[in-house]
């Protein structure tokens, strides 16, 4: 099988070998890291290019706040910028066939490390790894340096989520000969293939480049080869390049007849040449192809009773046909277009396209306390990394007054200071004008999502990452509470956390 790839394009690529049910191996390039570098290049500026629109949208909503519904207008633009920073790489990758926008147009696209198509899931897990991935400061040194150096050119996100990238370009997915012209080219016994597979080969190749050289190397090549077939072929046209067209197509013609067959090991025993094998099978490939490409889009679910057994016994004779060609040795590029149709063949039928139905009521009475009942013991060590620094904090504030000088914002330390006015007018912690509301609510939600998200990629961190985020949290609000404390402002505070607790628990 290595002997029919390109060996320089074998040289420079990693691939990633899947057995299907059928037991037949389906080879996936993965995308290495320039291709992914660049891919993340054009999507970080489609996405700046996406964000500046959007906060040009909030800057001319902002006058509009003090007007009916204004306020709701605003709120929506900042959930817009909200959804279009985290949403932009999950939504393009999940409902895109894993492909953004940068991944399309240099030819690359996610999918699961099984060879099916990447769920939704996993490509919000992947994507919510990605801040530990762009790490530090978002110049993504921590995902490259993975990809670099991974076996299978998996970044944190990857990993975690069980996905490759892989070279992937329908557009390509086609053989050399259009299935028309193999089906219109009548089939002619002009004898016994006179060319070894090699020079066969080798002379395909070279015709299929030939109008992409430059004409000096052009004629310098086409003399040299015609040289090297000369001897063989006493009657030929002078001409050296219309000689090669000659003998290749005369060559062509003797591989697809009845008599294209060469002894192979053993007494007695013939293998079918692969050009032979190739023009006989080509046009149920390519139907094949269609067929399955719209499939693995639409799912099984689109075709009828009937059609199903029959689209999966076609898959069975292409993956048979796969291994075959293997046998026959035929040529890389054939190689490489069965196993796209193999690949979306196998996605089409184990695929998993089915969805299931969800409702908000189910999963806010049944599964969201189902789960935390499952992780009970997680939930409790969360809270003890939480509630145990935010009492330490409360304490050494308490005890120690001046230290809020050294650990809390003055900003914070203003605020205490101006509560005891704000108290006495019967004025609540950070109160907001009515036409404010929509926004500060929906800034809390986004804020503290942000956060939840923070503390669940970095568990990847051995959950080093969590551990900082729910203590140093824990810690400052302790010590906030103490700063107010001191000035008799507990209740004031925790009034307003208390009221806004419902959206962050909620939220996270």
């Amino acid at each position: 099988m290595d002997a029919a790839r390109d060996p320089i394009r074998t040289q420079f690529s990693r691939r990633l070998a899947i057995e299907t049910p059928e037991h037949v191996v389906v080879e996936l390039e993965l995308a290495g890291l320039g291709s992914r570098l660049a891919a993340a290049v054009l999507d970080g500026l489609v996405l700046f290019f996406l964000l500046l629109i959007v906060n040009v949208v909030l800057a001319a909503l902002a006058g509009v706040v003090g007007r009916p519904g204004g306020a709701w207008v605003a709120a929506a633009a900042v959930l817009l910028n909200f959804l279009a920073f985290w949403g932009y790489f999950l939504l393009f990758e999940a409902l895109n066939g894993g492909r953004t926008p940068g991944k399309k147009y240099l030819g690359i696209r996610v999918v699961m490390d099984t060879g099916h198509p990447v769920t939704f899931g996993a490509a919000a897990v992947r994507n919510l790894i990605r801040v530990v991935d762009a790490q530090p400061l978002f110049t993504y040194l921590v995902g490259l340096g993975f990809v670099l150096v991974h076996a299978q050119n998996k970044r944190l996100g990857d990993l975690v989520a069980g996905t490759i990238v892989v070279r992937d370009r329908p557009h390509e997915a086609r053989l050399a000969v259009p299935v028309e012209a193999a089906e219109a080219e009548p089939v002619v016994e002009a004898g016994v293939p006179e060319l070894s597979d090699d020079e066969y080969r080798l002379l395909s190749q070279f015709l299929e480049r030939l109008d992409a050289l430059e004409p000096a190397l052009r004629l310098r090549l086409t003399t040299d080869l015609a040289a090297r077939f000369a001897p063989r072929f006493p009657r030929r046209p002078a001409d050296p390049e219309a000689f090669l067209v000659q003998l290749y197509a005369a060559e062509h013609d003797r591989r697809r007849g009845r008599l294209a067959t060469r002894a192979a090991t053993g007494t007695g025993r013939t293998a079918v040449v692969a050009e032979r094998f190739v023009a006989r099978k080509q046009a149920a490939w390519e139907e094949f192809r269609r067929l399955a490409a719209r499939v693995e889009r639409t799912g099984l679910a689109n075709l009828s009773p009937s059609e199903i057994p029959a689209f999966a016994a076609r898959y069975r004779e292409v993956a048979a046909d796969l291994a075959r060609a293997r046998t026959y040795g035929v040529d890389a590029r054939v190689l490489e277009y069965l196993e796209r149709v193999v690949t979306a063949g196998h996605n089409a039928i184990y695929g998993l396209r089915g969805r299931r139905r969800w409702s908000l009521s189910a999963v806010v009475l049944r599964d969201f306390p189902a789960a935390v009942m499952a992780e009970r013991s997680a939930v409790l060590l969360a809270l003890a990394l939480f509630a145990v620094p935010a009492v330490a904090g409360y304490f050494v504030i308490r005890e120690r007054p001046e230290a809020a000088y050294e650990f809390l914002p003055e900003q914070l330390i203003a605020r205490a200071e101006a509560g005891v006015r704000q108290a006495a007018e019967g004025t609540g912690y950070a109160e907001t004008p009515d036409p404010f509301l929509p926004i500060v609510a929906t800034r809390i939600i986004a804020n503290n999502v942000q956060v939840a998200f923070g503390a669940f990629a970095f568990g990847i961190t051995a959950g080093l990452g969590t551990l900082f985020v729910l203590v140093s949290n824990g810690l400052f609000i302790g010590m906030v509470l103490g700063l107010f404390a001191n000035y008799g402002l507990a209740d004031w505070l925790l009034t307003f956390v208390a009221g806004h607790g419902v959206l962050e628990l909620a939220a996270i």
